[in-house]
């Protein structure tokens, strides 16, 4: 199944997108307890 080219991209696409939404969480996670540290209230929606 891993041996044909298009299952090899889509699971390629499938990681990237799973890697970027964990990152893009992990960072919004950051950034609101940064402002919330900085300006003592949360952060603008």
């Amino acid at each position: 199944m891993a041996e044909n080219d298009l299952v090899k991209r889509l699971m390629w696409s499938a990681t990237l997108a799973g890697v970027g939404l964990v990152l893009t969480v992990v960072t919004e996670r950051i950034a609101a307890f940064i402002w919330r540290r900085v300006f003592d209230e949360d952060p603008p929606d």
